[in-house]
């Protein structure tokens, strides 16, 4: 800044998002973004039709769905991981099994910026599996399916593990349920 000039600085440090005129520092919002927030969608260049390497104008946009999707698949293939979701949305899940169909995403919760997603996932461990273990698992699925199929940074994957699964537990209760006797004949 020169000697005559009077502009303030517009530059911000991490955490913040201005000063004011007298040059103290704004602090973010307790529920500021964990991503690069601008449009919602991925500015990765689309390749040339039929010649790779060689981009073409325009732009990709991923939904937020689709991310989900990805992150939820990634999480259900690590060895360990029984279910994805809470009690209310695995309850959900069942009954979409029932009718023939399925939520992929369910469980996860996606945060989508410019060029970098923040992803929540929750789980169900199988008993006797060291839980960090599997948590740090999903959490590199996660963050490599996103990053090498999806192609956008990951700035954070979140994992909660809500329940444990004790094999036989559920088994059980369908197995007496199948084979108690009916009480009207």
């Amino acid at each position: 800044m020169a000697a005559t000039d009077k502009t303030p600085s517009t530059a911000t440090t991490p955490g913040t998002v201005g000063t004011t005129p007298s040059g103290a520092t704004i602090p973010a919002a307790a529920g500021a973004s964990r991503v690069d927030k601008a449009p919602v969608a991925s500015a990765t260049p689309a390749s040339g039709a039929g010649t790779p390497g060689v981009a073409s104008p325009g732009k990709t946009v991923i939904a937020d769905g689709v991310i989900s999707k990805v992150a939820g698949i990634a999480a259900r293939e690590v060895p360990g991981v029984h279910a994805l979701g809470g009690g209310a949305a695995r309850a959900f899940g069942a009954l979409r099994d029932v009718i023939g169909s399925s939520d992929l995403s369910q469980g996860v919760r996606v945060e989508v910026g410019e060029t970098q997603v923040a992803a929540d996932v929750t789980i169900v461990v199988e008993y006797p599996q060291p839980m960090t273990l599997v948590a740090e698992q999903v959490r590199a699925a996660v963050a490599r399916a996103i990053e090498d199929l999806v192609g956008m940074q990951v700035a954070e994957v979140n994992v909660a593990i809500n329940d444990v699964h004790i094999p036989g537990e559920d088994d059980d209760d369908a197995a007496g349920a199948a084979a108690a006797p009916g009480r009207v004949s």
